[in-house]
């Protein structure tokens, strides 16, 4: 039986991957973790009686306390208490579902635990690939994917090496075919409207900008060791081709299967094994056209901006995603206006100068930098 920790497990990949996990008797949980939702997370540890719970909002921590007290759970808080869940010694997996950059540092710490990774949390890559990866290797420790795109990657790569070019499929988001006028006022309950899936908020924003597509472009670097020029981004509008690999010979590989979440997920907890899934079928009988078209650069700006934090490396991915993290927070505050996310992150990535030495230290100053400018910029 694997032991695994969930970090994130009251969003969108957390609450799947409990879904996934109720239906097998291959797992059992030992640690549960969320950022705010105390009463879900308190119902999730009642019904699972982990070794230990953390709630990362520290003004939370005792009703949490509270509201599990009849237990011998034991019960953390902060950006601390997320690292100390992926480092319990009685766990074999970490899933890290944390949004944005609080995944970084609990990646970290249980690759240093030598504990198995399941990453949902793209900002990790974005951010300190290069750190990350390195530590992976040290540690011998395997990072396996979540997201839909890169773990169709993964499972059509297999031991394959001769890689011609990587295809990442995107929806599109909601506003594909839209104009720079079209989408100057623009609403988030418009944005916020995805096509295909049912995702967090801040991920859903980030698909209807693409740069979803564009930190996707970066992770995709690193987990499977390619340069940019050899992934290509597609606009694929029935999610349905996940993503596809272009070999040497060109033949392609794709990987398909209905939008559900729960199919990766259960592809990464169960590896090396496939195991039955809850996830829904894909019905061939149901599918009139698969269609495909080169994403819109310019209108969709952040894109590109990651194609340039890419080319530019070393702390320039860290300053994309805590600007665009910034900037989305701002737009779902209605602080600024859609067009501006972009805006403000080309601000940050050129203000900033990046001749600092890759550290996990400078990473974090990157990343509290690039707000920094945002927050001042509005």
């Amino acid at each position: 039986m694997k032991k695994i920790v969930i970090l994130g497990s009251t969003g969108s990949i957390g609450t799947q991957a409990i879904d996934v996990i109720e239906n097998s008797k291959d797992f059992k949980i030992v640690g549960l973790a969320a950022k705010s939702n105390v009463e879900l997370l308190a119902k999730q540890a009642l019904k699972f009686n982990p070794e230990a719970v953390c709630i990362v909002d520290e003004d939370k921590k005792e009703q949490l306390k509270f509201l599990l007290k009849d237990t011998n759970i034991k019960v953390v808080s902060s950006n601390e208490g997320l690292t100390y869940l992926s480092t319990l010694e009685n766990c074999d997996i970490v899933l890290n579902s944390v949004v944005g950059m609080a995944g970084l540092l609990p990646t970290i710490a249980a690759i240093e635990s030598k504990k198995t990774i399941a990453l949902a949390n793209k900002e990790t890559l974005v951010c300190a690939g290069e750190i990350v990866m390195q530590k992976a290797k040290e540690n011998d420790v395997a990072i396996l994917p979540v997201d839909s795109e890169h773990s169709a990657i993964f499972q059509c790569l297999k031991d394959e090496k001769n890689i011609k070019r990587i295809i990442l499929t995107a929806s599109g988001g909601p506003f594909f075919g839209k104009t720079k006028d079209e989408l100057k006022n623009v609403t988030k309950k418009e944005a916020l409207k995805h096509p295909n899936w049912v995702m967090g908020q801040k991920i859903t924003i980030d698909s209807a900008t693409l740069m979803n597509k564009g930190l996707e472009v970066i992770e995709a670097k690193w987990l499977f060791n390619v340069e940019a020029e050899k992934i290509t981004p597609l606009v694929h509008r029935q999610s349905i081709i996940h993503s596809m690999v272009e070999f040497s010979d060109n033949s392609i590989i794709a990987q398909l299967g209905s939008a559900d979440m729960r199919i990766p997920i259960s592809y990464a907890l169960n590896y090396p094994e496939r195991k039955e899934s809850t996830g829904t079928p894909l019905d061939f009988s149901k599918i009139s056209s698969l269609t495909f078209d080169e994403p819109d650069y310019d209108t969709f700006k952040c894109l590109s901006l990651a194609f340039l934090a890419l080319k530019e490396g070393n702390l320039m991915g860290a300053v994309l995603n805590g600007a665009n993290e910034a900037a989305v927070e701002l737009f779902l505050n209605d602080k600024i206006k859609f067009l501006d996310i972009a805006t403000l992150v080309e601000g940050a990535m050129k203000s900033f100068d990046n001749t600092m030495e890759m550290t996990v230290e400078n990473v974090l100053l990157a990343d509290k930098t690039a707000r920094e400018y945002v927050y001042s910029n509005i």
